[in-house]
């Protein structure tokens, strides 16, 4: 049993959100989770310190799970990390490049790597999970096959990387929010940009969507992402996540929010943190 504070990630060990972890969080056990509803439980029962989870991806778009969780989840963000997706080609030990003649992963990655599997004119075959896809390898050896999964898994699982880094776009990147249980968290030192993220729900009321933004734009305020999905299956139900660059004691953003909740019958800010400064860079 370990005595380190622990941190949440869905997938298997040796996953991406598993990589995130170690790199962001060291100090800290990474915990799998067989769903992102487990994470959550696990971060909001104390049995993890923190949890990571990945929100959105530059080429497969948003992680819509999520969103749906974190309305409810009673869980605060208190810091976003961005990490480069690397896919790597592995299989057991000693087997040639040419004996393999089917891949395994998670559709998503198997669609990233496309042009690395065309070429090698390999079957595909989808798993649920990319290390699960390395794990399963190597609980069962076959020198025709190979998994496409992060390095990280090759090293738990005693595989070999046959190719590395073979995904089609090397922009390719996943951001992770992490998630604490604390209800009420110290916010970031003076200084430091930040990022506020905040749902809300608009009034039954014509316009009502474009009068509740329209505080952002007369504030000069900066919304950097604004994505809608259904509640609860309703279609008439819509809910909103959003983010804007600054901090809620920040007057333009004070008058923003005040003006939004006028025209909202649900606004909660679900965090308030650091930007990554990944964020500079991204794009250059």
């Amino acid at each position: 049993m370990t005595t380190r504070l622990q941190i949440a990630f869905q997938g298997e060990p040796g996953a991406n959100s598993h990589e995130a972890c170690r790199t962001h969080f060291p100090q800290l056990e990474p915990l799998p989770c067989a769903t992102f509803e487990d994470a959550f439980e696990a971060i909001k029962s104390g049995e993890a310190a923190l949890g990571m989870i990945p929100v959105e991806n530059s080429i497969a778009g948003r992680v819509a799970d999520v969103h749906h969780l974190l309305p409810n989840s009673g869980l605060k963000i208190i810091g976003e990390r961005f990490k480069p997706i690397r896919f790597q080609l592995m299989a057991n030990r000693g087997v040639a490049l040419d004996q393999v003649k089917t891949v395994a992963s998670m559709p998503i990655a198997l669609g990233q790597c496309r042009k690395t599997i065309r070429k090698l004119g390999l079957k595909t075959e989808s798993a649920g999970d990319t290390a699960g896809a390395a794990k399963a390898l190597s609980e069962h050896p076959d020198p025709t096959r190979a998994a496409i999964a992060p390095a990280l898994a090759a090293e738990l699982y005693g595989l070999d990387i046959l190719l590395k880094d073979i995904e089609d776009e090397h922009h390719n990147t996943t951001r992770f929010l992490v998630m604490t249980a604390e209800r009420d968290p110290p916010r970031p030192p003076a200084g430091v940009l930040c990022v506020t993220s905040f749902v809300f729900r608009v009034r039954n009321l014509p316009a009502a969507l474009y009068k509740a933004l329209g505080g952002f734009a007369t504030n000069g305020v900066n919304m950097t992402k604004l994505e809608s999905y259904m509640e609860n299956g309703a279609f008439t139900a819509t809910f909103f996540y959003a983010e804007v660059d600054g901090r809620p004691e920040d007057l333009p953003v004070s008058r923003a929010f005040e003006e939004l909740g006028f025209f909202s019958e649900r606004f909660e800010i679900l965090g308030v943190y650091p930007a990554d400064p990944f964020r500079e860079t991204a794009g250059t």
